[in-house]
Formats: structure tokens, sequence, C-alpha cells
């Protein structure tokens, strides 16, 4: 069967931009259980800031969606408290 160029291109387009984005969802992952492994909540505090934009930049690239956003943001707020 033939495929047109808009199809070929749309193809690998839709290639470029999932390789994006599976490298944007590693490092949210990545950045979460840096956080979790964290031992003392003076360095939990201080990192979670950074987290916390990955987080949102995710939202905008449309990785997550908002509402698990915001329960990644309340566990990762709930286990630093846990902390001493």
């Amino acid at each position: 069967m033939k495929r047109s160029k808009s199809v070929l291109k749309n193809i690998r387009k839709s290639a470029r931009l999932r390789a994006a984005n599976v490298i944007k969802k590693k490092k949210l992952r990545a950045a979460i259980k840096k956080m979790k492994k964290m031992a003392s909540k003076k360095d939990a505090l201080k990192s979670f800031p950074e987290v916390q934009s990955i987080i949102d930049k995710s939202i905008q690239d449309g990785i997550i969606k908002k509402k698990t956003a915001a329960r990644y943001k309340s566990h990762l707020l709930k286990y630093i408290n846990t902390l001493k």
C-alpha cells in the first residue's frame, strides 16, 4: 500500500515527539524517586521546589494530567512530613 508524503511526515513527527515525552517522563520519575530516598527533612524540603517545578512542567507538556500531578505533590509532602 502506498503512503502519502504527509502520512510519512506524521509518522516521523510522532516518533520524535514520543521520544521526547519518554525522556521527560523518565526525568519526572527519577526526580520523585530521588526525593523519596532522602533521609533528612531539611534536604527534602530544599529539593521539593525543584521536583514541584518538574511536575508542573510535565502538566504543561501533557505528560501527566493535572490531578495526577496534585496527587504526586500531595504524596511527596506527606512523605516529607514523616521525616525527622
